[in-house]
């Protein structure tokens, strides 16, 4: 299985948490509120695209809304492999930190 990054990471986990909710705008903003950073659609949607290629979401058009003109959202679930990654790369980042000392910053570090 190939590791995620930490952008897919996060947009995994961002889906995960819409569950039903989970739309472009959606998420864009869920990342917003966790992370603190601007997030493009452009570089979602390159992002979104290649995990639905790689299996971990599907995609599907929902139903069409008034609010926007008639256009249907682009909807995604998380797949039962985007949940095997997520739980992958949380193993993995465990065991990276697991025994190690806490981090206190005492300046810079040589």
């Amino acid at each position: 299985m190939k590791l995620l990054s930490r952008t897919e990471e996060l947009l995994l986990l961002a889906i995960w948490r819409l569950q039903d909710n989970a739309y472009t705008v959606t998420i864009q903003k869920q990342l917003q509120t966790v992370t603190g950073k601007t997030w493009s659609f452009g570089a979602l949607f390159v992002s979104l695209d290649r995990l639905v290629q790689r299996g971990y979401l599907t995609s599907d058009l929902g139903e069409a809304t008034p609010d926007r003109g008639g256009r249907r959202r682009r909807m995604y679930l998380l797949t039962a492999a985007g949940k095997q990654a997520l739980l992958e790369i949380r193993r993995i980042e465990t065991a990276m930190w697991t025994g190690l000392p806490d981090l206190i910053f005492s300046g810079p570090s040589t």
